[in-house]
C-alpha cells in the first residue's frame, strides 16, 4: 500500500506538471482545476434530504415583479423545423452585421427556444424542475437571460431580464447603445453592430442547494456552453448571425444589470444580428494550409 507521504509527493508532482502545462493561465486556472479534481459522490442521505426539504428549494424562477414588462408573442416559427444537418453546417460565427433591426418576433422565438421552459419534471424532494431544450446538471437550470437590446423592433433600446415563467421582458433600464455594448464587451469586433446581446447569468443558489462540492462551478460553465450551442443553432435557423464570447467586463456588466456579483455571476455573452451582406468567406485555402502544422512537430511555413 502506498504511504500517505508518497501520495502527497505524487500529487505535488502532478500539481507542478499541471501548472507548467497551463503556462500563463497559472496559478488561477491550475488551482481551480486541481482543487476540483476527483469529486466524491455525495449520496442523498436522510440528513441531506432534510436539508433540501427545509431550505434547499430556491425559487424556480427569477422575477422582477415591480418592473415594467413586455409580454412576448408565442407565435411558432416554421423555420425551426429546418433539417438538423442543414442548420448544423450552416452555423457560422458572425462578427459583421447590417443595421437592419431584429424583429421582436425573432427575438421572442429565440429566447423561448433557448431559455424557455419546454416542460416540467418531477424532481422528487426538489419539487418540480424546469426542462429546457439544453441539458443542465441536475436540472438546476441556474442560468438566467439578461438582454441588452440596442436594435430590436417593438421594444425600446434598453436592458431587460427575460422572465421564463411569463415569457416576458422585464425592463431594468431604458436606453442602451452600441457604444455601451462595445464598452461592456472589451471592444471586441461585432459587439458594436449586433442587434442584441444576451448575458447568461448564474443564480448560484439554485445550483448550490443541491451540489455541495465546488466542482459544481465547472458544471455551471458547461451548462452555459450547452445554452450557447442551442442559441447558435436556433439563431442560424431563424436567418440570424450569432456569436458567443466570454470576453466582457464582469463588474461593468453586473453593475449595469443591477446584480450584486455575489449571488449572481455573468458566465457568457450570446449576441446576434442580421449578417452583413458583404461578409467574406472564411474557407481555408492552400496558402492557409501551407502555414498550418497538421501534425505534432511539423512547423507551419514562415511568412514570406
Amino acid at each position: 500500500m502506498r504511504s500517505a507521504g508518497r501520495g502527497r509527493q505524487s500529487r505535488g508532482r502532478r500539481g507542478r506538471a499541471l501548472g507548467g502545462s497551463l503556462g500563463p493561465w497559472s496559478p488561477e486556472a491550475s488551482f481551480f482545476h486541481y482543487a476540483t479534481r476527483d469529486v466524491p459522490f455525495e449520496a442523498a442521505t436522510p440528513e441531506l434530504r432534510q436539508h433540501l426539504t427545509r431550505d434547499g428549494r430556491p425559487a424556480l424562477f427569477t422575477e422582477y415583479p415591480d418592473a415594467d414588462r413586455i409580454l412576448l408573442p408565442r407565435t411558432p416559427d416554421p423555420r425551426l423545423s429546418a433539417p438538423l444537418e442543414q442548420t448544423l453546417y450552416r452555423r457560422r460565427t458572425h462578427r459583421s452585421f447590417s443595421a437592419q433591426p431584429v424583429s421582436l418576433h425573432d427575438l421572442a422565438v429565440l429566447l423561448r427556444t433557448v431559455f424557455g421552459a419546454a416542460d416540467f419534471i418531477d424532481g422528487f424532494e426538489y419539487g418540480a424542475l424546469i426542462r429546457r431544450a439544453s441539458p443542465s446538471g441536475g436540472a438546476r437550470h441556474e442560468l438566467d437571460a439578461y438582454l441588452a437590446a440596442p436594435n430590436v423592433t417593438g421594444i425600446p433600446a434598453g436592458l431587460f431580464h427575460y422572465n421564463t415563467r411569463e415569457h416576458s421582458l422585464e425592463l431594468l433600464r431604458e436606453g442602451f447603445t452600441h457604444t455601451e455594448a462595445e464598452a461592456l464587451c472589451a471592444q471586441q469586433e461585432g459587439t458594436g453592430q449586433a442587434a442584441f446581446i444576451v448575458f447568461a447569468v448564474a443564480a448560484w443558489e439554485r445550483m448550490r442547494a443541491k451540489y455541495r462540492h465546488p466542482r459544481a462551478y465547472r458544471v455551471s460553465h458547461l451548462n452555459a456552453g450547452h445554452l450557447g450551442q442551442t442559441f447558435a443553432l436556433a439563431a442560424t435557423a431563424l436567418g440570424l448571425g450569432p456569436f458567443q464570447s466570454a470576453a466582457f467586463d464582469d463588474t461593468a456588466v453586473e453593475d449595469s444589470l443591477g446584480l450584486d456579483s455575489a449571488t449572481h455571476r455573468t458566465l457568457y455573452a450570446l449576441a446576434a444580428g442580421h449578417p452583413a451582406p458583404d461578409t467574406p468567406t472564411d474557407t481555408a485555402d492552400l496558402n492557409a494550409f501551407r502555414h498550418t502544422a497538421l501534425r505534432r512537430g511539423q512547423p507551419g511555413r514562415p511568412d514570406t
